[in-house]
C-alpha cells in the first residue's frame, strides 16, 4: 500500500510561523507532526511507500525532513505551486501522485496537518472488513464548525450516502476529517472524478463524487482529531496532546 500525504498548502492563518515553513514539520511534544502520524501508520506493516506532496515553497524543507529518516522509504512530490494563489487544490494533488508514482495498489491518503490520539490501524482494519474505501466521521456538535468541513450523510449500515464540503446547511453532525483509504480499483477513478467535474480545492471533493458512484463506508473515530488551524490551536495542541493512545 502506498501512504499519500497532503502537504502542499500555505497555512496562511498559521502567518508568521508558516510564512517561510511548512506546517506539517511543526513540532507537537518534541516531534514533528509528520513523525507522529508516520511513525504510527508505518507501525501498521502495510504501507511501502510514503509520498508527500509539496508545494515547490517547501519541497526543500521536507526534503531535508526525508534526509534524516533513512528508516522509512520516502519520496517528495514538487506540485510546481509558489504560492496560495496559484495552488492546484488537494484533489489535483492525489491525482498528481497516482500519476508520478504510478500506484495501482491500496492508497491512504492522509491531510499532513492533522494529528490523532489513536491508531490508524483501526481505521485499516475496518476496511479490510468493509472491503470498500473507506473514511473516518465523528460527530461535530457545533454547526458553525460544520460550515468549514466535509459533512457526511450515513445510513444504518455506515454507507456513506453523500457529502458536502463546507454546506451553509450542513445535513448532519458527522464530520469527516483528511483520513480515507482507498480500494486499489477507486485509485484508478482519482482522474475520472477531476474528468467529471469533481471540486478540487477540499481533498474530500474526491470522496463526494465517489460516495455516488461506488459504496464507500464512514466509519466512526475511536478518539479525537486535533485540527492545527491557526496559531490558538496550534499553542492547544502542544499543551494537550499526549500521544496515540492505542
Amino acid at each position: 500500500m502506498k501512504c499519500v500525504i497532503l502537504a502542499a498548502g500555505y497555512a496562511t492563518r498559521l502567518y508568521p510561523l508558516t510564512e517561510n515553513f511548512p506546517k506539517p514539520l511543526l513540532e507537537v511534544q518534541g516531534k514533528t507532526i509528520l513523525d507522529w502520524l508516520l511513525e504510527d501508520i508505518a507501525s501498521t506493516g502495510r504501507v511501502d511507500e510514503f509520498i508527500v506532496v509539496s508545494n515547490h515553497k517547501f519541497a526543500r524543507h521536507f526534503q531535508e525532513w526525508v534526509a534524516a529518516r533513512p528508516q522509512w522509504k520516502i519520496t517528495v512530490l514538487d506540485d510546481g505551486t509558489t504560492s496560495n494563489e496559484t495552488r492546484i487544490g488537494a484533489v489535483r494533488d492525489i491525482a498528481l501522485a497516482v500519476e508520478k508514482c504510478r500506484i495501482q495498489e491500496e492508497m491512504l491518503v492522509i491531510a499532513g496537518d492533522n494529528l490523532l490520539d489513536f491508531s490508524l490501524k483501526s481505521l485499516l482494519g475496518y476496511a479490510r472488513r468493509q472491503g470498500t474505501s473507506c473514511i473516518l466521521r465523528y460527530a461535530e456538535p457545533d454547526v458553525a464548525r460544520l460550515r468549514k468541513c466535509g459533512v457526511l450523510s450515513v445510513d444504518d449500515a455506515d454507507r456513506v450516502l453523500s457529502m458536502v464540503e463546507k454546506p451553509a446547511e450542513p445535513p448532519s453532525h458527522w464530520c469527516c476529517p483528511p483520513f480515507y483509504y482507498f480500494i486499489r480499483e477507486d485509485v484508478s477513478r482519482v482522474q475520472q472524478g477531476l474528468d467529471a467535474g469533481c471540486g478540487i480545492d477540499a481533498p474530500g471533493s474526491f470522496i463526494a463524487w465517489l460516495c455516488s458512484q461506488v459504496p464507500v463506508h464512514a466509519m466512526e473515530m475511536p478518539g479525537a482529531r486535533y485540527d492545527i488551524g491557526n496559531l490558538e490551536s496550534y499553542r492547544k495542541v502542544r499543551e494537550t496532546y499526549r500521544g496515540i493512545q492505542g
